[in-house]
């Protein structure tokens, strides 16, 4: 089991760092649809997420909701309607040109890499610098408290500890938005509470998060959540 990392235990925690997003003041999903075949799974979706907003959207399994989180990260096509960064459309924009950051459910890391070669990848790809590149994977590994794991494999770490380098990679690239795609699927009780307690830290460090979630427990740690049934939002509420 993946113990708690510092900054979540009730003594002697600190803070996480701020992590601020680029600057921009709200997402606009504009009357959204997306068929698979004769099946639809998104019917004019309308949804605006404000910048320093942590969204959950919740509803049961083929409700549309990790669909439309693929859509805003580009890795589905839309079949109608539009995207907007504030007042950019961005729904024509190839994935790494949107500035978002993607968590899985099965953390998508490359086995082979190290912790620290992981969370480099996509800084690599983009050919920053290499003092860049270390000075910010050795940022994202402090902010999920796992600086003394970079040189091992995935395969080294327990699954809770995998999913935060998850997050520490798409945090590398400081991203507009987080989006996580059910990151507590594949977690036990404990790490799942952990994984989002670390993203209630993120957020209140300044990140916008959107994430998707099946489960009312985890959505609680968001302060919006977006309600949705066959491929429409059927509810959606502030936190109280």
């Amino acid at each position: 089991m993946d113990p708690l990392p510092a900054s979540l235990k009730a003594e002697g925690s600190k803070p996480l760092r701020e992590n601020r997003p680029q600057g921009f003041q709200h997402l606009r999903i504009d009357r959204v649809s997306r068929n698979f075949g004769s099946a639809v799974a998104l019917a004019g979706l309308d949804l605006t997420i404000q910048a320093g907003e942590f969204i959950a959207l919740l509803g049961p399994s083929g409700c549309g909701k990790s669909t439309a989180l693929n859509c805003v990260a580009g890795l589905l096509p839309l079949t109608g309607g539009s995207i907007w960064l504030d007042q950019r459309r961005i729904d024509q924009l190839p994935p790494e040109r949107r500035g978002f950051g993607m968590v899985f459910q099965n953390y998508a890391l490359f086995p082979h890499l190290t912790v620290r070669r992981n969370v480099a990848f996509g800084l690599v790809m983009r050919r920053l610098p290499k003092k860049e590149i270390r000075s910010r994977v050795d940022a994202a590994l402090d902010l999920v408290q796992l600086e003394g794991h970079g040189e091992k494999l995935p395969g080294q770490l327990s699954g809770g500890q995998q999913q935060r380098v998850a997050v520490s990679r798409a945090l590398a690239g400081r991203p507009a938005i987080l989006l996580a795609d059910e990151p507590t699927g594949n977690l036990d009780s404990r790490n799942g509470e952990a994984v989002m307690q670390l993203l209630r830290e993120l957020h209140q460090g300044g990140a916008t998060i959107c994430m998707v979630t099946h489960d009312e427990r985890f959505a609680q740690h968001a302060d919006r959540t977006v309600h949705l049934f066959d491929g429409q939002i059927v509810e959606d509420r502030m936190a109280a």
